[in-house]
């Protein structure tokens, strides 16, 4: 995985499966912005008509601007929105900084509004320090996509979640607590602190561990990676020198997750702290087959990417305004509908374990 490089420009080759050609790309020319550009829209509700019929626009721009550039996982998830770009006729890059800092990402936006891309999408590292400069795009035209970890709800057209909130928070405490005969300690090792996606998540664990049949377990500490693979290997050896009770963690980041499985992969602790969370198969899979984890979750990235792209275009085309109720062709993925406050998910995670973690390649 190569390290930071402030901007890098992705190439438009295709991407492996997800990426088929879709969607009428016999579409009309792309807009090119200019000084004529309206000013109104300056949040997510907008007086915009959508016209469902509407071909898609080729030559459109979209930009990516994930967490940081260096995360495997936002790699995975942007090269595939890049190719579906390439699918219907668009361009697409990748920009953003080396480090996951709440205001890391805001330069990049006001690069991106000068060189007047067709829409943004963004992974925020958190959910207002970038509102100021989404709603100065917004108010020149430009299209704003959050994905993977939304922004404030004015500071965006859409956001493409990766399954339900509650769905994916829940589900990671039932997991463990199945492990773990729901009695002893565990543990959050998160991302950053700001973080909307891990924090809603880690509010849902939070109410289902305050569930009866969790109140044998307790949850001691949640700690913060930053989505560094060093300090949260760190943050491991220090959840388990602070707690050597602790019986589990939860890792509801791809970074965290796997600098965890590999501390605890050579230490005494292999065999007797289970750790869950989220992962791509890829990462986790050597720590699946040797035993130090049983079972982990995600979504397939690849089909993320896609579908923010597919959105971001429908959105630039005029076939959708973000409101709750229209629907969209995504491609080979089919139509999905946009719920409320311009929530657009994905689809339930994925389990993966010894059984099936083979049939993966992500």
């Amino acid at each position: 995985m190569p390290l930071s490089t402030s901007v890098r420009v992705r190439g438009l080759a295709a991407v492996a499966t997800v990426c088929a050609l879709a969607v009428s790309a016999t579409a009309c020319g792309g807009t090119t912005k200019n000084s004529s550009k309206s000013d109104s829209g300056s949040s997510a509700t907008s007086t915009a008509t959508a016209n469902p019929d509407a071909p898609l626009k080729t030559g459109l721009k979209i930009a990516f601007l994930p967490k940081q550039i260096n995360n495997p996982y936002e790699t995975i998830v942007d090269k595939a929105g890049i190719s579906a770009a390439q699918g219907f006729g668009g361009t697409a890059k990748e920009v953003g900084p080396s480090d996951a800092s709440a205001s890391s990402q805001i330069s990049y936006i006001n690069t991106l509004i000068q060189q007047q891309q067709d829409a943004i999408l963004l992974a925020a590292n958190d959910p207002n320090a970038v509102c100021a400069p989404l709603k100065q795009a917004m108010k020149k035209g430009i299209k704003v996509v959050a994905y993977d970890s939304d922004t404030a709800k004015d500071c965006r057209q859409l956001f493409i979640n990766q399954a339900s909130s509650e769905q994916i928070g829940r589900s990671l405490v039932q997991n463990i607590g199945k492990q773990l005969n729901y009695t002893g300690q565990i543990a959050i090792l998160s991302a950053t602190q700001n973080a909307t996606n891990q924090n809603t998540w880690i509010g849902f664990m939070k109410q289902e561990l305050a569930l009866p049949k969790y109140k044998n377990m307790k949850l001691v500490k949640v700690a913060y990676g930053d989505d560094d693979d060093q300090k949260s290997f760190q943050q491991t050896q220090g959840l388990l020198s602070a707690y050597p009770k602790l019986k589990g963690i939860i890792s509801p980041t791809t970074v965290g997750i796997a600098a965890a499985a590999r501390y605890i992969s050579s230490s005494s602790y292999k065999g007797k702290v289970v750790v869950n969370g989220l992962g791509t198969p890829n990462q986790m899979r050597k720590y699946v087959k040797d035993g130090t984890v049983e079972q982990f979750a995600l979504w397939n990235p690849k089909n993320l990417g896609y579908l923010a792209a597919y959105a971001a275009a429908a959105l630039a085309s005029g076939q959708i305004t973000g409101a709750e109720g229209e629907t969209f062709k995504a491609g080979t993925l089919g139509t999905y509908k946009i719920g409320a406050n311009g929530e657009v998910i994905l689809g339930k995670p994925t389990v993966f374990d010894k059984s099936n973690i083979d049939g993966f390649n992500f």
